[in-house]
C-alpha cells in the first residue's frame, strides 16, 4: 500500500500496452476482449465483454424485474403486467389467426402504439406487408382469384374449379 493524498491506496500491476485490466475479474486482456465505447476513456468500456453483460443481467433484473419486461418498456412502453391484460382481453389468442399463446407484441411503426398481441407467423406476415391495407388487400385479392373453389353443380354435389381455367400450368411444375 502507499499514500496518495493522505490516503492508503493499493497499487495495481502495470498493464502492458495495448490491454487493460477489469475491475470486476481483475483479468488484463488485450482490448477487444472490451465493448467499445465512445464516451470512456480510451474508446472502451471500463469492463470486459463477460462482466459487462453480467452487470448488465444484474441491472436489468434489480431494475425491472427481468429482461422480458426491460425489453417491453423500453422498446414499446408496456410492462408484462400490461401485457397479460392485452392477452387475456383477446382471449389469450393471436388477434389474427386465433392460435393460442401469441407472444409477440405488435405495434404501430408510424406512430409506435401497440396494437395487439401475434403469432411469429402472423407477426412476420405483416412486417412482410410493410402494415399496408393496401398491399393486403391485394394479396387477399390475388388469393381470391387463384385458388381452387368448390362449386356446387348440383344438391350435394361439388367440383373443384380453377378461376384461372385455361392457362396451361407453368413448365416448371
Amino acid at each position: 500500500m502507499k499514500e496518495k493524498h493522505g490516503r492508503e491506496v493499493r497499487e495495481l500491476p502495470a498493464v502492458p500496452e495495448g490491454h487493460r485490466r477489469c475491475p470486476t475479474c481483475g483479468e488484463t486482456k488485450v482490448l477487444d476482449a472490451f465493448p467499445r465505447n465512445r464516451s470512456g476513456r480510451g474508446g472502451y468500456g471500463r469492463y470486459c465483454k463477460p462482466c459487462h453483460n453480467e452487470k448488465g443481467k444484474e441491472t436489468r433484473l434489480r431494475l425491472y424485474g427481468g429482461s422480458r419486461e426491460y425489453h417491453l418498456r423500453r422498446r414499446y412502453g408496456v410492462g408484462e403486467k400490461e401485457f397479460q391484460e392485452l392477452l387475456a382481453e383477446q382471449g389469450g389468442v393471436c388477434a389474427i389467426c386465433r392460435r393460442p399463446d401469441p407472444e409477440h407484441l405488435d405495434h404501430d411503426h408510424r406512430t409506435g402504439w401497440v396494437r395487439g398481441i401475434l403469432c411469429f407467423n402472423c407477426n412476420g406476415g405483416l412486417g412482410q406487408f410493410r402494415d399496408s391495407p393496401d398491399r393486403l388487400a391485394r394479396a387477399i385479392t390475388y388469393l381470391r382469384g387463384t385458388t381452387w373453389q368448390r362449386v356446387l353443380i348440383h344438391p350435394g354435389v361439388f367440383q373443384m374449379c380453377s378461376p384461372m381455367r385455361g392457362r396451361p400450368p407453368s413448365q416448371r411444375s
